[in-house]
């Protein structure tokens, strides 16, 4: 069975065949005992395709985890954003979720700003203000009530993850549930809805990359 692997897990994945060829060539099965953390890496760095639920006024999650209480906060300032709160919806992604990011819907990007910052567990509010982190800023494409409104994806790193990888451009498109980077090891997925968007997912729940409905504009006529 083949299984799809992101391509920023191949070197992780060929180091860890390699300790594991080297440790069965030295100690013969003794060596397998890490065969799990082999395993592990594998299962990590999956990327099973996604088809997204029809409806362009649906915004889905941009990663795989468990949806914190949703809040009401400012988007990072790096992005220059009009002051004012704004529903923000948190993913936590634990060590063993796949960990590939997509867009929540069908836009451009208008804005890319990375930040330097500290390392806090990805589960406490204070990530998304302290951590490091890149934020995303999209205009969006849709209905006529969406079509031109802001939306704020925020990559975040975690206690474990020390690697957020986003090679996206500015002026970019992204077409709904396409594939727009990764955080390596457990991290945080902060996104910050547009006016008029309506919560549809309940916190707790775990959601799925591409998948999960989050929010929806209301559908005119």
């Amino acid at each position: 069975m083949r299984i799809p692997l992101h391509p920023q897990g191949w070197p992780f994945v060929a180091v860890a065949v390699v300790v594991n060829a080297l440790l069965f060539y030295l100690l013969g099965w003794w060596g397998l005992l890490l065969l799990p953390v082999s395993l592990w890496v594998i299962a990590f760095f999956r990327d099973p395709e996604r088809i997204a639920p029809a409806g362009a006024q649906r915004m889905v999650s941009p990663a795989d985890g468990r949806l914190l209480p949703i809040t009401q906060a400012e988007p990072p300032a790096e992005l220059g954003l009009a002051p004012g709160l704004r529903p923000r919806l948190s993913i936590f992604m634990n060590v063993f979720n796949v960990h590939v990011n997509r867009s929540p819907a069908r836009g451009r990007v208008v804005k890319l700003a990375y930040r330097p910052g500290k390392f806090f567990n990805a589960s406490f509010d204070k990530a998304s203000v302290h951590n490091e982190r890149m934020s995303i800023l999209l205009e969006l494409d849709g209905p006529p009530d969406m079509a031109g409104q802001e939306l704020v994806v925020v990559q975040i790193a975690g206690l474990v993850a020390r690697r957020i990888y986003c090679p996206l451009k500015e002026g970019q498109s992204l077409d709904r549930g396409e594939r727009f980077g990764m955080i390596r090891f457990g991290s945080r997925l902060d996104i910050y809805l547009p006016k008029g968007a309506r919560i549809v997912a309940e916190p707790g729940a775990f959601v799925r990359a591409g998948k999960t409905v989050l929010a929806e504009f209301p559908v005119s006529g």
